[in-house]
């Protein structure tokens, strides 16, 4: 039934493209032409030279991507692969982004210990969050975020906490105060280098779930209290560990550095899940996050291993899920 309604909303599109209409889920241009026909959901496409790119999150047919040089804000069509810059960075990393039902981005400040949320049509900044006060001796790195029911929480790599942002009636934001700091307990043990990186909720959506880069271990939060569980993944792990992905019982983890996304199949309350297979792509080249459409998952490639220079290229991977 979901394969019938995407080839239906697919023929749509490619209609409404070769028509000469202009299409206005995303803000990209018109795409290639070949043959007479429009270059449709390319499955590379280029991001800005320099960019450096990090998070993604997609709502309808248009993605949108934070910069780790100034925090720009580029969105691009899936079905052209064209974009443009909607906001201008604050000059420190946007790292993580998710966007939510009232196209409003929430982004996380990396080294800058904070968030900020973006209105993805106008590209205006509409809260600004200091999470963490950092100084040369207490670094934070904010570095991912997951949308759940009533709340935003995000991860810090250099401490052990969730940052939280409480969302009112209607996705009312707090204000600039009133975000939760969450401290970690339990089984997670805050280590040297890298540690908590992407974040998402388990299936049952009663409690969060974050991944360790440096140990590939699985940890279940609870909410409510910070306490941590480990995942048991029957041995497996998870190392390198980045962006995550929920979709039903199937968490994506994007292992950045090993050019892989594993699959895991959860059992409904998070706490257990196995490693089913390992999709990867010729176009991989140190990916990071990862976003769904339809029967894809986009991946930006941030090129850790590549010396990061103005003229420096990036792109954007699709692969089948």
């Amino acid at each position: 039934m979901f394969m019938l309604r995407f080839r239906r909303f697919l023929t749509a599109v490619v209609a409404l493209a070769t028509s000469g209409l202009v299409l206005t889920v995303a803000p990209a241009a018109a795409g290639p032409v070949t043959r007479g026909w429009p270059v449709l959901f390319p499955a590379v496409f280029d991001l800005p030279n320099g960019f450096q790119p990090e998070g993604i999150t997609i709502a309808g047919t248009t993605a949108y991507f934070g910069s780790r040089v100034d925090g720009d804000i580029y969105a691009a069509s899936l079905i052209t692969g064209k974009g443009r810059v909607i906001s201008q960075g604050p000059g420190t990393p946007s790292v993580g982004l998710k966007v939510d039902r009232h196209r409003r981005l929430f982004v996380s400040g990396g080294v800058a210990g904070n968030a900020r949320v973006v209105d993805a049509r106008s590209g205006d900044v509409l809260a600004s969050y200091q999470f963490a006060e950092v100084t040369p001796t207490a670094p934070s790195f904010v570095n991912d975020v997951v949308l759940t029911g009533r709340t935003a929480w995000f991860t810090d790599s250099q401490r052990p906490v969730l940052y939280g942002l409480p969302l009112g009636r209607h996705g009312k934001l707090p204000p600039a105060n009133g975000f939760i700091t969450l401290p970690l307990t339990g089984e997670y043990v805050h280590g040297p280098g890298f540690n908590l990186n992407g974040i998402s909720e388990t299936p049952d959506g009663q409690s969060l779930l974050v991944v360790q880069s440096g140990t590939g271990f699985l940890f279940r939060v609870d909410p409510r209290t910070g306490v941590t569980t480990k995942v048991d993944l029957g041995g497996a792990t998870v190392t390198n560990g980045d962006g995550l992905l929920l979709l039903g019982r199937t968490l994506y983890v994007v292992q950045n550095r090993l050019n892989q996304v594993a699959v895991v199949k959860l059992n409904r309350r998070g706490t257990e899940g196995t490693v089913q297979e390992h999709l990867t792509s010729p176009n991989f080249d140190v990916p990071t996050t990862v976003a769904a459409f339809g029967p894809w998952l986009y991946l930006p490639n941030a090129r850790f291993t590549t010396p990061a220079t103005p003229d420096t290229t990036y792109t954007v991977s699709r692969i089948r899920r």
